[in-house]
């Protein structure tokens, strides 16, 4: 039974993409959000966490929300897909859950 992850905080404010990499299961597939797309980009804080989760997870990053924080793409770590809102969509269809982080 696979679950979205779905974080919108930013990393360096609250511990919430921490507290979902840790209890984020195999196959689970973790989208960072709004404040969160901070956490993804190549050279931060948290990216050896993430590329750790994604040994045995999918992380996704919303692309409308990088431009609206004026990060380029190209910024987004190897590994990490860039979704748009379609894309959003079909991760919450795709998982049987969803799981938000605050």
């Amino acid at each position: 039974m696979s679950m979205l992850h779905i974080v919108n905080k930013s990393p360096f404010e609250r511990n919430a993409l921490a507290s979902c990499l840790g209890h984020a299961l195999e196959g689970d597939s973790v989208l960072l959000i709004e404040d969160a797309v901070v956490g993804a980009i190549d050279g931060s804080n948290f990216i050896e966490q993430i590329k750790v989760a994604m040994a045995d997870k999918s992380v996704y990053v919303l692309g409308a929300d990088l431009a609206a924080r004026g990060m380029q793409e190209n910024r987004v770590a190897e590994g990490i897909q860039v979704v748009d809102y379609a894309g959003f969509v079909d991760l919450a269809a795709n998982n049987e859950k969803t799981q938000s982080w605050l």
